[in-house]
């Protein structure tokens, strides 16, 4: 019979069982609450989980995260020598693609001025600019990445990107890569879209240092990790017209704290973890196909590098 455990120190797994189960009809599905002997589990199904756990399960095949990040996973130190694997979702693609539209229309069009007039019953117009003249940055150019910037691109921004090394870019889109061309990208952004993985190179690189580089008054977009932003710079860049306003999706404490600053400060918007969200079903059907290949000995379709974080 095969063991699955569901892993995770602040998110409740048990919505996943469902689906898993139509997967692994004759499996013993596990959760935190009833984990019984850590010998009998094949599989790990991760988001957060206790650091060292996995390390005392020594039958252990698989350990599946349940997004398409996997820092939350090795930011365990005692992470056992298995396949890990992310999810690879199209729906999770364009999910992303709306939000990050959605973002950056809400900026570049005033929609937040809108919404203040609209309800204190005021008519008042704010400049229009046409799309090919707002310039959209995104760093990170991976699946999420390229299909954000076809998007805006499909709407008429004009659109660049950058990536630690070089990459094939549909035709059209301005791309940069490396430390070395890092300034000129961010150097035309009027709005940044982060959608980098969580590296050490990346942790914190949304700091007071790169937000003096964009044009003043840009937009920031951060729907990569929260651990990429050095929360104590934001307020200070936006007093300081480096930004004019800032969206946010992700955080270093998440749910972020009532008390957190961000709540009160009306050029930051936030958003509760839920730019994209994959489907139960593609997660259990993901991680019955890779732990298939992985028991005939062949590699994961989805395994990461762990060298390079992603």
């Amino acid at each position: 019979m095969t063991t699955l455990a569901f892993l995770s120190a602040n998110l409740d797994l048990g919505y996943l069982l469902p689906a898993f189960r139509e997967e692994f009809p004759d499996a013993d599905l596990r959760t935190m609450a009833e984990l019984g002997p850590l010998d009998a589990i094949d599989a790990a199904v991760c988001w957060c989980p206790p650091a060292g756990l996995m390390a005392r399960m020594p039958n252990l095949a698989l350990i599946q995260s349940v997004g398409a990040g996997i820092d939350h996973l090795t930011a365990d130190a005692e992470l056992p020598p298995v396949p890990v694997c992310r999810i690879v979702d199209t729906d999770m693609a364009s999910g992303m693609a709306a939000y990050v539209t959605w973002a950056v229309i809400h900026g570049q069009r005033h929609m937040g001025r809108y919404l203040a007039s609209a309800a204190a019953g005021r008519w008042e117009e704010a400049p229009i600019q046409p799309p090919r003249a707002h310039r959209v940055g995104i760093a990170g150019l991976g699946t999420l990445g390229l299909v954000c910037a076809r998007a805006l691109m499909a709407l008429g921004y004009s659109v660049r990107g950058w990536s630690r090394s070089p990459r094939e870019v549909p035709q059209g889109l301005d791309c940069f890569h490396g430390q070395t061309q890092q300034a000129e990208f961010l150097a035309g952004c009027d709005t940044l879209v982060c959608l980098l993985p969580l590296t050490d190179e990346t942790t914190g690189i949304l700091n007071r240092d790169l937000f003096a580089q964009l044009p003043r008054g840009a937009h920031l977009i951060n729907v990569g990790r929260g651990a990429h932003l050095v929360e104590a710079d934001l307020i200070p860049a936006l007093d300081a017209g480096h930004l004019g306003a800032a969206t946010l999706d992700a955080f270093v404490q998440e749910p972020l704290p009532p008390e957190h600053p961000f709540w009160r400060d009306p050029r930051i918007l936030v958003t509760p973890h839920i730019a994209t969200r994959t489907q139960p079903a593609v997660i259990a059907r993901q991680t019955r196909m890779n732990l298939e290949r992985i028991r005939a000995g062949r590699a994961a379709e989805v395994a990461v590098d762990l060298q390079r974080g992603y």
